[in-house]
Parts: structure tokens; C-alpha cells; sequence
């Protein structure tokens, strides 16, 4: 294990807006996909690969030699949608002779549908019915099969590696003794915190948050012997969050403004947009919920990312800071964050490795 002085641990927040959208810049406030790069020493690691991941890894000045492992907390699209561009584009960047594959680690595949929406007056049918419920290895292997024209040219021709020489990919197993189950039992409660990832710089805890319909849904932990930072995934407040992130010395939680929510769906005049009014509601998470959790926590700082609408002015989300105990940020795209024990040093915009 390296010295607590050497590994200097921070994360850089390569995306911090949530939700399938391409959010308008005219605000002057652009935010890419939600990613976030959890730093150790001259290692890293990544939480989930939004729209725009690759560019903003190579913005960060984070080389792909550097990356152990990658956490994907649920296979929501805006979570896992820049995933094909790793897998094609980000091999070619690595040396895998000499520093070995990267492992993938994600949910599992979920095993039923979840229930139709009671707002549905004729129940929609599901895409890809003979699979409709991949997890992460079952994802990875189709994006490489739907790219297989492609890959073989260049392994066939020019002799290149296969993304899955580059990567290798686990499906988390969930514990069999906390009565999980996708519809019924989402987020056990009282389950506590189970290993998923060790090495020599990090040890990677998780647990089941609340996130419906989708199943499972983990918050990771990151736990090294400088710091700990807890990064929730997407979640309505939830315990488990609490009983994962308790003494955290920095946790990245989601946000979202649901004023907006109803504004964008109109109050719900369709069953659509009421539908997606119910989903927002019992899915995700106010900011001052966030902070309330932080408290329960006892988490030394809180930065809120995930933010929807990924627009929206950040004087809207700073001024809630005056209610939180601890340190309080809104991070831009790029921004530093440490996670070292009792550090006080405030957000370093657009700071780079080894800066």
C-alpha cells in the first residue's frame, strides 16, 4: 500500500449532467454526460461513461494506460451511452502488453421486465423481447457484436486487439441473502455494504439504491487509506445510501430541480407526461434531500452532480450551500475535487493529473 502522502486522492468530474437529453447551451452553463474519474496516486478509475466520456478523458490529461477499472451504477443509457466509443476507440489508446485489460464492472441482468406503468391505457411492447433485459457483460459482448464488421477489418487486416483483449467485463453478483428482488424488493433494507473491486490502492464497496424501474442500481464506494468518496448513482433518498456514504470524506450525490420537471412536462396534461412526472418523483432526488442524507451521513463534504436540468444556472443549485455542515460544491465539467482525509482545499477548476 502506498504512503497516504503519495496518493493525493481526488476525483475530476469529466460529466456532470444526468438524463438522455442534449441540454441547450445557450445559458453559457454546458455540462457533458455524467462521468466521473475517481483519482489514486498515478491510477484512476471510472463511474459510469455519459455522453462525451472519451473527449473529456483525454481533456483531463488522463491517459488510458492509467485506468484500472471501470463501475458502470446502472445501464441507464445516459450513464453507459458513450460505453461503444471505449470499447472501439479507447483499446487503440492503451498498452495492453503492458498494462492489461480493464476490468468492467456493472449490474447484472436484471431477469424480468419491469411492471407497466398504471398510467398506460394500452400496455406498451418491449423492444428485443427475446432479450429484454441485458446486464453489463450481455451489453458489452452485443456492442461488440454490433460492431463486428468493423472490429474484424481491423483485427483480420491490420492486426489490431479486440476491444475484449482490452477489457474484461463481470456482472456484479448481488448478495443471496438480502431477499433482493427487481420489482418487489429493489433496495433491501437494512442490507449492508459488500466488496466488488480490491487492489493494492482501493478498496470499492457497494450497495442497492432506489432507482426505479430500473434494477439493480449501486452507490460506490471508494475507500483508501487517504480518503473515501462515495458516489450515489441515481436514487431517490434512500437509507442504504446513508449506511454506504457514513464518514465519507466527500460524497458526489445526484440532483435534480423538480420544479422543472413539472414545468417540461406540462403539469402532466398527457399520460405520458404524467408518467414521466411519476417517474422523476419517485426516482431521483431534490438537492436539499441530498444535503439532508449528507448530514445523516456525516460525509465531511458534498458536491452535487447529476444535474438535471444540465442547463440550468449554477447560482441555482450555490445557494443552497449555506445549508449544509460540511464543504459544499457544485462542480463544473473538469473540476477537481480531493477526497483526502480532514482537506480543506477548496474545488480546483480544470486541474489536471500530475498538476
Amino acid at each position: 500500500m502506498q504512503q497516504e502522502l503519495d496518493l493525493a486522492p481526488r476525483i475530476i468530474t469529466l460529466g456532470t449532467a444526468g438524463g438522455p437529453r442534449w441540454w441547450s447551451s445557450r445559458t453559457g452553463q454546458h455540462r457533458h454526460g455524467i462521468a466521473t474519474a475517481v483519482i489514486v496516486g498515478d491510477q484512476y478509475y471510472l463511474v459510469d461513461a455519459g455522453l462525451g466520456v472519451g473527449r473529456q478523458l483525454e481533456r483531463a490529461d488522463l491517459s488510458f494506460d492509467d485506468m484500472r477499472a471501470m463501475f458502470i451504477t446502472h445501464l441507464h443509457s445516459d450513464h453507459t451511452v458513450d460505453i461503444p466509443s471505449l470499447l472501439t476507440m479507447g483499446l487503440y489508446a492503451r498498452d495492453i502488453e503492458a498494462n492489461g485489460p480493464i476490468k468492467i464492472l456493472g449490474p447484472g441482468d436484471r431477469g424480468m421486465l419491469p411492471p407497466v406503468s398504471e398510467r398506460a391505457e394500452v400496455a406498451p411492447q418491449p423492444v428485443c423481447p427475446d432479450n429484454p433485459t441485458p446486464g453489463t457483460y450481455g451489453m458489452v459482448h452485443s456492442i461488440v457484436q454490433a460492431y463486428a464488421t468493423d472490429l474484424n477489418d481491423r483485427i483480420l487486416d491490420a492486426l489490431r486487439p479486440s476491444p475484449l483483449d482490452c477489457f474484461t467485463v463481470q456482472d456484479i453478483e448481488i448478495p443471496e441473502d438480502i431477499d433482493y428482488h427487481p420489482n418487489d424488493n429493489p433496495t433491501p433494507v437494512g442490507m449492508a455494504p459488500f466488496e466488488v473491486y480490491r487492489d493494492e490502492l482501493v478498496t470499492v464497496t457497494a450497495i442497492l439504491v432506489e432507482h426505479p424501474p430500473v434494477a439493480p442500481a449501486f452507490a460506490f464506494r471508494f475507500d483508501t487509506v487517504a480518503g473515501s468518496v462515495t458516489i450515489s448513482g441515481d436514487t431517490t433518498a434512500t437509507d442504504n445510501l446513508v449506511t454506504l456514504a457514513t464518514g465519507t470524506d466527500l460524497l458526489l450525490h445526484e440532483a435534480i430541480d423538480f420544479d422543472w420537471v413539472e414545468r417540461a412536462y406540462g403539469g402532466g396534461k398527457t399520460q405520458t407526461d404524467q408518467a414521466s412526472i411519476d417517474h422523476h418523483r419517485k426516482s431521483h432526488t431534490s438537492p436539499e434531500q441530498a444535503i439532508d442524507l449528507a448530514e445523516r451521513a456525516g460525509a465531511a463534504r458534498l458536491a452535487l452532480h447529476h444535474l438535471v436540468p444540465g442547463n440550468t444556472p449554477a447560482e441555482r443549485w450555490e445557494a443552497l450551500g449555506a445549508t449544509f455542515s460540511g464543504e459544499f460544491f457544485i462542480p463544473h465539467d473538469l473540476d477537481s475535487i480531493s477526497f483526502a482525509h480532514q482537506d480543506s482545499h477548496q474545488v480546483m477548476p480544470h486541474t489536471k493529473v500530475g498538476v
